[in-house]
């Protein structure tokens, strides 16, 4: 990273359920609008655009940002699965730490139908069929929807290698429930018990449970990135800084190991973050609060292991210590994470850029971490793409 890179402003709309929302153009058009109010910028002031979605035709970023205003300033449109609200981001910041740009633009959102994720283009190959090749023979199942045919093998594969109990995940998906309870914007605010959890409709016997998958959910966050020498010129008061950022592909790895665990992502979560604590010159350990890509429960168990906040093995020990949440060791998903809050797939890395700009200056009301000072963000996407961001406060 060459310049320093600030947030200066971070906006998002209440998330819904499918039905229950507004079209896209003015779910990020809201979303835009309170990020710019946020940092005290004009529309004007923005000189690039990146537009994370997935339920959307090309273009729609342009459709979206042209509610607010019409600059003639490049949009780029961003596809990168779960991930594409994350690369927007990845991309904006990159643009203002390369000097191309002193205040870039990102903005993720979704309209998403009703029910699980499904490919909408059936007359070439999938972008995804190595993958099912791995999942056919690991685990089988290829009449369960895709999503929970993957993370389900993952969990039991957890379970199968280390004794993970179906209670563990149920304890992760009742702790998500607490910290959405203090979020005015999540979508699930009802807590529930691990019992509850348990009780829920099986998706996989013994491995999964309904309520251990995340809701489609529509939605929209945006977040405008500036160098230091901008905020100076603008009079701006960011004290939120990008300190260490990467996005990952899989390795072959991903592929020849012949792991559910590896073809969710895991191996990409490890990589990238141990590029951003090098980077940065932090650990695991350094961190307070952690937004990260909890789809299912089984993930967010992955996720504690890859991103090292406790050894490969010993997740269930983490949930059980409840080191994962407030007076713990790293306070994970305090907005409720995807799985209360709600996963909107373009907008959920932009969402958690929200959260964790508001930990870092102490104003996340009901949800503060106290003395938050270092926060990490961890978004997924199948396919494959990790980013990881750590934020830092500044002076």
């Amino acid at each position: 990273m060459q310049e320093p890179v600030l947030v200066a402003g971070v906006g998002m709309t209440p998330f819904k359920k499918p039905g229950d929302n507004l079209p896209y153009p003015e779910m990020a058009a809201q979303a835009i609008r309170h990020a710019l109010q946020d940092a005290g910028l004009a529309y004007s002031d923005v000189q690039e655009v990146y537009a994370g979605y997935v339920y959307g035709d090309s273009t729609s970023g342009q459709r979206a940002v042209y509610e607010v205003g019409m600059t003639g300033v490049p949009v780029i449109n961003v596809n990168n699965n779960c991930a594409s609200g994350s690369t927007a981001l990845y991309l904006a910041r990159k643009a203002v730490a390369n000097g191309s740009a002193d205040c870039a633009l990102a903005v993720g959102f979704e309209q998403m139908p009703s029910g699980a994720l499904k490919s909408h283009w059936d007359d070439r190959p999938d972008p995804l069929d190595q993958f099912n090749g791995v999942m056919d023979e690991v685990f089988g199942h290829p009449d369960l929807p895709m999503a929970i045919r993957y993370f389900a093998a993952a969990g039991r594969e957890h379970m199968e290698r280390y004794g993970t109990s179906l209670e563990t995940f149920a304890k992760i998906r009742a702790k998500a429930s607490r910290h959405a309870a203090r979020n005015p914007l999540a979508v699930f605010r009802k807590e529930v018990t691990p019992e509850e959890v348990l009780a829920s409709s099986a998706l996989v016997p013994g491995t999964m449970t309904r309520l251990m998958a995340c809701p489609p959910t529509c939605g929209a966050a945006a977040a405008i990135f500036v160098s230091k020498k901008f905020a100076q010129k603008m009079g701006l008061h960011s004290n939120v800084e990008v300190l260490g950022q990467s996005l990952v592909s899989d390795h072959a790895g991903t592929f020849s190991a012949k792991s559910a665990i590896s073809v969710v992502g895991f191996d990409m979560s490890r990589e990238a973050a141990r590029q951003v604590y090098e980077a940065a010159g932090v650990g695991p350990k350094d961190i307070d609060v952690c937004e990260l890509h909890d789809c299912f429960a089984q993930n967010e168990l992955l996720s504690y292991e890859a991103l090292g906040f406790c050894e490969v093995g010993e997740g269930s020990s983490f949930v059980d210590s409840e080191a994962n949440t407030y007076g713990g060791a790293v306070v994970v998903n305090p907005s409720g994470g995807l799985l209360s809050k709600g996963h909107p797939l373009g907008a959920t890395g932009l969402a958690q850029c929200y959260e964790l700009t508001h930990q870092i200056r102490g104003t996340a009301e009901a949800r503060q971490v106290p003395n938050a000072r270092h926060a990490l963000q961890h978004n997924a996407g199948l396919g494959g793409a990790t980013v990881v961001t750590l934020y830092g406060r500044t002076g």
